[in-house]
């Protein structure tokens, strides 16, 4: 959770560690604007820059609507088109990528309007930068409310289980 800059290291790690993922039979990378300020996500874009033909051998997920303080607000959960559309634009630009195979919303957001996320995600995909949508962490009622307004299936929820998160999953 630092702003420093990607070391050569840290870049090191992600072919490393996207090696390992490939030789265990792993072709579904996950990723998130916030993991490690945006630099997990530069990390393994240098990856899909020095191998360009594995973007086509892989299924590549981020997530997006957590923000941190800034001159806008305390830390919250923002599902705008603005935040969306820009969060996409970023993480793309971050992977080295025109294209996301799976978006996510990474957690819910109380205040979000359904019919602006079904319009943001019909954008995105008419735009071939996402092809397919979910959500993160998210309560059955709220994936139907969300499903609701789309014209296209949630794909997945992803949610937490771990020992210190048990009460959020029930």
């Amino acid at each position: 959770w630092d702003f420093n800059p990607l070391t050569k290291d840290q870049t090191q790690h992600a072919f490393a560690a996207v090696d390992a993922a490939l030789e265990a039979g792993i072709t579904v990378f996950d990723h998130a604007d916030i993991y490690r300020m945006g630099k997990a996500e530069q990390a393994f874009g240098e990856v899909l820059k020095a191998r360009p033909n594995l973007r086509e051998e892989i299924v590549l997920q981020s997530k997006c609507g957590i923000r941190f303080e800034d001159e806008h607000g305390p830390k919250r959960y923002d599902f705008s088109k603005d935040w969306i559309v820009t969060s996409v634009e970023n993480t793309l630009s971050r992977l080295n990528t025109e294209y996301l195979d799976l978006l996510l919303l990474h957690r819910p957001d109380y205040l979000f309007c359904a019919q602006e996320v079904a319009e943001t995600f019909n954008e995105l995909k008419q735009a071939g930068k996402v092809k397919h949508f979910g959500v993160s962490n998210f309560k059955p009622s709220q994936v139907s409310l969300l499903q609701s307004a789309l014209t296209m299936p949630l794909l997945v929820n992803q949610v937490e289980i771990n020992i210190h998160n048990i009460d959020s999953v029930l």
